[in-house]
């Protein structure tokens, strides 16, 4: 039996409420889930909030109230957030979980008796983004720590510490047999470089006197645990990892099912934390080579050229624009208009013109005229290619006819099935849009409206394989955008009165229904109704 696909994102630091690159995250992840449904394979997507630190103490003492009910509001932005666009997760995980405190304190204990844990005193230069103190190396040429470290401190301070640089060498001679570890390819090579310059061990602690919104250490009740491994371990204990087991082959074959898994990130959590941290981590607690995740890496979003920061005002809030546009029009932007890996500029404008070019104007225009002429012209139903020798005399005839079949049938290539996570959503999104517009130019260049009026045998024949032709295409769009746009999808299938008895379930689409020929000869479709309106500003 074949295993789950594992799916997580990060979890999101609830001390303010989610932006646009919290919804590029989720939908990206969620795009790449549903794509592994359609295939017909089993998926758990798992996603979630991290609810405890020193951020959300602060916050939660500025609005007066207890951390608890600080981030319970928090987290409920998220859920609703989630729901609006329709990210479909199968697990939620919230690291005040009783679950989930379980684990990382039995994680933590077995640590500290196999000495990977030590107790000292430390001065010195400190990371506040990535808790952990900083050493001369992490310096630039410039002798100035990097943007990658956010605000840096001197501090001192008694803490526990995690044996890091034990491993060093195991997670350099692990990059270099994996060079698969992290995607896109260049992202690697920079946590190759990274790992080079490692030194010094992880602060893993605070003491309670200055923080008490945490796990508690459960070999010290002065200090609770601080960060990465409450953040981090969420990927194993909301799956059912016993840390008392150190062999994977004792975990439960629920845990077996599913790890090891693939994480959405962004790059800014690459380097230090998902990519040295976590790996160490699942080392020292026994994980094998071969049962280490695999890390997509996607960039930002920015605001012409700059990050968007609280500080600087240029948040963009999803809700909004939501409200403003439609959750599906969203999700398209996001998922089009960047390359996943890199950074991109975000627009609203551009949201907008790539909204009314792909989506109203061909992709809803050609569901709309399509229906119209085959309500029209074919009220009894369409007729199939039932004699393939004067389909294929149309084919050299009409050579965009050809192209539209051609185009069609490599929907279901099996290359499409084989893409890495990085390169995925253009392989959805691109050829959808090009048979789109194949099948738009088609309508123009065979002008079905004066085949119909022709009392000629061969003109209604070669009227019968245009809209034909059509529809099957619309349909196998559908299939294909489905994860990206998954209420567009259902919409195409119902206008088209195809499997009308699974509206609005995601197994209503199969990747192997992609294969051309789907609609029987005599199959009648529905009414046109404007899937995409233009969006007028």
């Amino acid at each position: 039996m074949a295993k789950t696909f594992f799916i997580t994102t990060a979890i999101d630091y609830t001390n303010w409420a989610p932006h646009i690159g919290h919804a590029y995250e989720k939908i990206l992840a969620d795009v790449i889930a549903r794509y592994h449904r359609l295939k017909g394979e089993n998926v758990f997507f798992l996603t979630g909030v991290d609810q405890h630190g020193q951020k959300v103490q602060q916050s939660a003492e500025k609005e007066g109230v207890p951390p608890e009910q600080f981030v319970a509001g928090i987290t409920e932005q998220f859920i609703a957030l989630w729901d609006k666009l329709d990210v479909r997760y199968d697990a939620w995980a919230a690291t005040t979980d009783p679950l989930h405190k379980k684990c990382v304190q039995e994680m933590l204990q077995r640590l500290w008796n196999e000495k990977h844990i030590y107790k000292d005193k430390q001065a010195g230069y400190y990371s506040v983004r990535q808790e952990q103190f900083l050493t001369d190396k992490e310096r630039g040429p410039d002798g100035k720590f990097g943007p990658e470290w956010g605000e840096v401190e001197f501090r001192e301070e008694e803490n526990y510490y995690f044996k890091l640089s034990e491993h060093k060498e195991w997670l350099l001679q692990f990059l270099r047999s994996n060079p698969n570890f992290v995607s896109p390819s260049f992202r690697q090579t920079e946590l190759v470089n990274a790992v080079e310059k490692l030194a010094g061990d992880l602060c893993i602690s605070r003491p309670k006197s200055r923080l008490n919104w945490g796990i508690e250490l459960p070999f010290d009740h002065d200090y609770v645990n601080y960060v990465w491994f409450d953040a981090l371990s969420n990927y194993i204990s909301f799956i059912g990892y016993d840390p008392s087991r150190s062999i994977i082959s004792d975990q439960s074959s629920t845990f077996r099912d599913k790890w090891p898994a693939l994480h959405v990130i962004g790059k800014d959590i690459m380097v230090p934390a998902h990519g040295i941290y976590w790996p160490i981590m699942l080392h020292a607690l026994g994980f094998p080579d071969d049962q280490m995740p695999t890390l997509l890496v996607h960039g930002w979003w920015n605001i012409s050229g700059a990050k968007m920061s609280k500080s600087l005002g240029n948040v963009v809030d999803p809700d909004l624009l939501i409200e403003k546009y439609g959750a599906e029009a969203l999700r398209y932007y996001l998922m089009s208009e960047i390359v996943t890996g890199r950074d991109a500029d975000f627009s609203e404008q551009r949201l907008v013109e790539q909204y009314n070019a792909d989506l109203a104007n061909s992709l809803g225009n050609l569901l709309n005229r399509t229906l119209t002429m085959a309500g029209s012209y074919r009220p009894s139903g369409l007729r199939s290619f039932n004699g393939p020798d004067r389909a294929i005399n149309f084919m050299t005839e009409s050579p965009r006819f050809g192209m539209v079949v051609m185009a069609a049938r490599e929907m279901q290539h099996p290359g499409l099935s084989d893409r890495s996570a990085d390169l995925l959503v253009n392989s959805i999104i691109d050829p959808a849009g090009a048979l789109t517009k194949l099948c738009n130019q088609l309508v123009e260049d065979a002008a079905p409206w004066k085949l119909a009026k022709s009392i000629n045998d061969q003109e209604q024949t070669k009227l019968d394989f245009v809209l034909y032709a059509l529809a099957e295409s619309l349909r196998i769009i559908a299939i294909l955008i489905s994860p990206v746009l998954p209420k567009a999808a259902h919409g195409i299938f119902d206008q088209l009165n195809w499997k009308k008895e699974l509206s609005g379930k995601e197994e209503r689409f199969h990747l192997e229904d992609a294969a051309w020929g789907g609609l029987p000869d005599g199959h009648v479709v529905g009414k046109p109704v404007p899937l995409f309106p233009r969006i007028e500003r």
